[in-house]
């Protein structure tokens, strides 16, 4: 090119103003598409969902923790068919023992049960050609009371109910199905699909979860074959979702009560949960005062208007197709066909080739250079993540994210956006900013061909803006100068509305202790907008001495403003986010008593305990396979504790015939407290088990198993040994009365509990041979 700039407005001033305001709108448009709807009042019509009928609802089941087992969970299972029966329903409880592999014996080779009390019900429908199931689990963890978790869930699914029930009935059945022990093993999930008969001929699943207290409803993760599904989804009143946060769930390790129908070959379905304000997760302040009501309405229209759009489809029709590519836009769904993503990955990468064609003069310098700001943007944020944790220790404990997350949000966002400005301005005139522009176009590009090969729904994240903007700029060059800068700003439009929501949903989903990788899609969005932050720079000339000084102070003062930003934000947030009795720092704590020698200890999963922690345990982490079987090779922080009066679960031989090397023992395990779960490992190779009616896959030596909501009878437990001589087991219970046991010192005002499925635990163990 002859010019270094994509393009040389006469009046810069007036190109500046009009990319600031232009991009300013496209900003707010962006984070409006992402925002949920204003809650409705108790009195809203019949037909609609309300949030404030649905927060009746979590006010009375959330009053109390109430895990799968415990009698807070029995009324809470009473209220709901008591609901569902005065819509005029007939609901029933599904009592069976289930079998998922999770739970705390899972990490030591075993196997997680759970006695299972599923409410399920049915809307019929009025020519039926299949089956929608509107899923939630009404337990809560252990020590929260569950208001969002999964109050949210359980509460929108009655308001759908009565919605539903209130007017015309729709076409196809819709199940109801409150799970009971998700929280434990996602057992009662598990039970409706492998046990019911209504899961026979499978359907439609919509799962509804929370993971916060705040934020839109987001539709995070489908089954495979998603095109007809997001089809649908996209009719609904506030569509939020992304095809790259599906890609990046199947990485993950995560589950919910999803997880069971996906597995499934008869269920095709849609999770969605909010996630911001994640500080509460699990956590004894996850109470109905913590809610946000407007994410609960988020939660209730979109259901509610899914339930009416699968319950009038022809099921039967209701193929799996490809993977949809989608994501947000103001006011709409923004999908397309999962074939089209290489297509426009290569055309992209075809348009930054021809942009750089036209470029040429520095263009490699461009592009190796661009590399700098996609590496250090990251890694300081990943670095001001470390230094906030250095000067507020507490914040290493917190399972996601502070209280207050959003300030320091905002530093990542201005941190990214300052390295990007001060890297253009020192390099600009060296470089050019045509070279460096197209040298960011071309890594979006490359990311965006490297995403469509590993992770296909996100492969637009860097394609799109990649190819609007090279578009943009290959036409500004061969327009008037006053028409390039409307095109230069119509391509830049494209990166903003795209990008902007992503990063602003990535942030609660990751949650600060991975700040980096809202810090890295910023860079891009940055990079993609380098042929329009060029137009607030002063135009390239050849001036040398003092003009060419105060022209390179001038291009980096947005940079210096951005660090500013960065300072301020982080102040800001050290000074808003502080612990207090609302929003306690988080500790974890658990007591372990040994049966066989009378001794008790103190543990912790902390690495850094607090000062409230730190009273009772102290060292390095050690592990506890030997007490504690069930926690396999975790390692834990321990202290000396008093031995307090506590039975031990008793395991008694009922019968046992012995054939060969093999001898099948007959067991009940019979906890002699009220307790949350109980275990059992078996130091012999188990060929083959049976626990509560249920049978199971033996093991090596060590192998074992966790039962939660174990019966008031015991558990009775049928075991096949290669071993003829006497059997070493282990078996342990626990309960979440950790206030009651000697030696325990209330938390101080500010020191709170850590939602872990171990916070609070007390753990008595004993050795048996048989």
């Amino acid at each position: 090119m002859r010019d270094s700039a994509l393009t040389r407005p006469a009046r810069r001033g007036l190109a500046a103003a009009a990319v600031l305001a232009f991009l300013t709108l496209a900003g707010f448009a962006g984070i409006r598409s992402i925002q949920p709807p204003a809650a409705r009042a108790e009195t809203a019509p019949a037909g609609e969902f309300s949030a404030g009928r649905a927060f009746q609802t979590v006010r009375t089941i959330a009053s109390t923790p109430h895990p799968a087992g415990s009698v807070a969970n029995d009324r809470v299972r009473e209220h709901l068919i008591s609901s569902l029966t005065s819509l005029g329903l007939s609901p029933e409880v599904q009592d069976v023992v289930s079998e998922q592999g999770a739970g705390l014996s899972s990490s030591a080779g075993g196997a997680g049960l759970a006695r299972v009390r599923n409410v399920v019900t049915v809307i019929p429908g009025t020519a039926s050609t299949g089956r929608v199931f509107l899923v939630a689990h009404y337990d809560s963890a252990q020590v929260a009371p569950g208001a969002n978790d999964d109050g949210a869930g359980t509460s929108t699914i009655l308001e759908t109910a009565r919605a539903l029930t209130s007017g015309e009935r729709p076409r196809n059945d819709i199940v109801l199905v409150l799970t009971d022990a998700e929280e434990a093993c996602l057992c009662g999930a598990k039970a409706f699909v492998e046990q019911h008969p209504l899961a026979r001929d499978g359907g439609v699943v919509l799962n509804l979860e929370a993971r916060g207290s705040r934020g839109p409803a987001i539709m995070f993760e489908t089954s495979t074959g998603n095109a007809r599904l997001v089809e649908t989804y996209a009719k609904v009143p506030y569509p939020v979702g992304t095809s790259f946060a599906v890609e990046i769930y199947r990485l993950l390790p995560n589950d919910t009560d999803f997880t069971p129908f996906r597995e499934s070959d008869s269920f095709q379905g849609l999770n969605t949960a909010y996630i911001d304000g994640a500080a509460v997760y699990h956590a004894p302040t996850d109470r109905p005062e913590t809610m946000d009501r407007d994410s609960l309405q988020h939660h209730g229209d979109n259901a509610l208007a899914l339930a009416r759009e699968f319950g009038a489809l022809d099921l039967g029709g209701l193929q799996r197709g490809g993977d949809a590519t989608y994501f947000p836009v103001p006011g709409l769904l923004v999908r397309y066909p999962g074939e089209l993503v290489w297509p426009l990955a290569v055309l992209a990468l075809v348009a930054v080739v021809a942009l750089g064609w036209m470029v040429r003069r520095r263009l490699f310098a461009g592009i190796a250079l661009a590399v700098l700001p996609i590496v250090a943007a990251p890694l300081l944020a990943q670095g001001l993540w470390a230094l906030l944790v250095l000067v507020r220790p507490e914040y290493g404990g917190m399972p996601i994210d502070p209280y207050r997350p959003m300030w320091y949000r905002q530093a990542v966002i201005a941190l990214a956006v300052a390295v990007v400005l001060l890297w253009y301005a020192l390099l600009r005139r060296r470089i050019g900013p045509a070279a460096l522009a197209v040298g960011g176009l071309t890594w979006l590009a490359v990311f965006g061909i490297v995403l469509a090969a590993f992770t296909p729904g996100g492969s637009y994240l860097a394609a799109l803006p990649a190819l609007a903007v090279a578009v943009s700029a290959l036409v500004a060059t061969r327009v008037r100068p006053w028409l390039a800068v409307a095109v230069l700003i119509a391509g830049a439009v494209v990166p903003v509305v795209v990008l902007l929501p992503t990063v602003l949903m990535l942030f609660p989903a990751l949650g600060m202790p991975m700040a980096g990788v809202g810090a890295f899609l910023t860079v891009l969005l940055g990079l993609a907008l380098l042929p329009v932050i060029d137009l607030i720079h002063p135009a390239p000339s050849g001036a040398r001495g003092m003009e060419a000084a105060r022209d390179r102070r001038r291009g980096a003062l947005p940079g210096l403003a951005a660090v500013v930003a960065v300072i301020a934000c982080t102040a800001t947030g050290l000074a808003v986010d502080r612990f207090d009795e609302e929003h306690p720092s988080l500790t974890h704590l658990m007591y372990a008593l040994d049966a066989d020698n009378g001794t008790a200890r103190w543990l912790s999963e902390e690495t850094e305990p607090q000062e409230w922690t730190a009273s009772y345990v102290s060292g390095t982490p050690v592990a506890v396979t030997g007490t504690l079987p069930a926690f396999g090779a975790e390692e834990l922080l321990t202290g000396p504790a008093p031995a307090a009066t506590l039975p031990a679960p008793a395991l008694t031989l009922q019968s046992e015939t012995v054939t060969g090397d093999q001898r099948t023992m007959r067991l009940l395990l019979d906890p002699q407290r009220t307790v949350r779960f109980t275990t059992l490992h078996v130091s012999a190779e188990v060929v083959s088990a049976s626990v509560g009616g249920r049978t199971l896959e033996g093991g090596p030596a060590g192998w074992g198993m966790v039962f939660h909501a174990p019966p008031e009878t015991g558990v009775e437990i049928t075991l096949t040994v290669r071993q003829t001589g006497r059997v070493t087991f282990r078996a342990m219970d626990g309960s979440d009365d950790l206030s009651a046991v000697p030696g325990f010192r209330p938390r101080p005002a500010g020191v709170g509990v850590l939602g872990s499925h171990s916070s609070e635990l007390v753990a008595v163990a004993k050795t048996y041979q048989l």
